[in-house]
């Protein structure tokens, strides 16, 4: 029976098991799945549709955005329906991992397929969460006012040559925090908090609005330079609308730190919920999520990277972006320095 707490909202069924996960006949669950996601792309339908044909296993679906899911879960307890858990963000997913709402699993599968530095670290009962799909913070100018060279790498955007030109998004931001908890991890606090002030005092408006914004803010003169993930430019670059392409005429993006560190990589991940009701289907399912078919979905529906390096890419938007240098960094480690993160924004007023 569905939990009466998930039953009205959405799932699809199916009856077909998948030959590379199938279960013994005596060891399946109730095949359903309570999935709670952060991720809200409509190309995820697709994704979800191809797991349910696959397995049999309905999906009964959640969405709402990090916070929601985590008070959600705090409120549910052990009582929770969840069985799997998807979020955004590394500095999410390790704040998740902290709450306890993550059981540990092993998977020599997610092990083979996901590199380490895109998984939590692993411990004896088995990793608590797994990347599925990147992102990379890029930068993005106005190429009738700012000189590229100006701006590729992020401590450049923090130096006196662009004042009045940093446009980003909100510092609390898990998007930003992740990227300053990147910038501590190889930088130290104090060099980062110096960049960090470097960056209010460069602004050409307080931060606000989503990445989209900060791209058309770039387009239109107001800012000369943003910070942008890399799905929101692809997205403009494969729309065929004529507002989308006027703003891909007047920007330019730049790799950020090719010659030195790397660009800053992100994740969507996920895991299996800690009071899980079908813990099989939930591991079955991010299983699934590494596989080649859902890997192309991330790819070429939601303008992801793959974390399976085999995966071949169709997307013509990210080969447009073309390849680049990201760097090496743990993501549990990103996560961990979100505290410190926020602090030193606080301390230096980005708001």
């Amino acid at each position: 029976m569905t939990n009466p707490l998930i039953r009205k909202f959405l799932g699809n069924s199916g009856l077909v098991l998948s030959a590379f996960l199938a279960l013994p006949l005596q060891a399946q669950e109730a095949k359903e799945l309570n999935l709670y996601s952060a991720r809200h792309y409509q190309t995820d339908e697709a994704l979800y549709s191809d797991f349910t044909k696959k397995t049999g296993i309905k999906i009964n679906r959640i969405e709402a955005d990090d916070n929601a899911l985590a008070e959600r879960l705090k409120s549910e307890g052990a009582n929770s329906p969840a069985d799997v858990i998807l979020m955004v963000d590394a500095a999410r997913l390790w704040r998740a991992q902290i709450d306890g709402f993550f059981k540990p699993i092993q998977s020599k599968y997610l092990e083979s397929r996901i590199p380490p530095n895109l998984r939590s670290q692993s411990e004896p009962e088995g990793s608590t969460w797994f990347g599925f799909s990147t992102r990379a913070r890029l930068v993005v100018y106005n190429k009738a006012k700012v000189n590229p060279q100006d701006v590729d790498t992020y401590e450049k955007l923090a130096e006196p040559m662009n004042k009045g030109k940093v446009c980003t998004r909100s510092g609390a931001h898990p998007y930003m925090l992740s990227l300053i908890g990147a910038m501590i991890e190889r930088r130290g606090e104090t060099t980062t908090e110096e960049w960090a002030k470097g960056m209010v005092a460069n602004m050409a408006r307080p931060p606000r609005g989503g990445d989209t914004d900060q791209i058309k803010a770039v387009a239109s003169g107001e800012c000369g330079v943003a910070l942008t993930n890399s799905y929101y430019l692809v997205r403009l670059l494969r729309s065929t609308k004529p507002e989308d392409q006027a703003i891909i005429s007047k920007i330019g993006f730049i790799w950020p730190n090719q010659q030195t560190t790397g660009a800053h990589i992100n994740i969507a991940g996920g895991g299996v919920a800690k009071s899980a009701p079908h813990p099989q289907a939930a591991k079955q399912f991010l299983e699934y999520l590494a596989s080649d078919s859902a890997q192309e979905y991330f790819a070429n529906g939601n303008n992801e990277w793959p974390v399976v390096k085999s995966v071949k890419i169709e997307n013509e938007g990210l080969k447009i972006l073309g390849p680049f240098k990201a760097e090496n960094i743990s993501i549990a480690a990103i996560g961990r320095n979100q505290i410190a993160a926020q602090r030193l924004l606080d301390r230096v007023g980005y708001k």
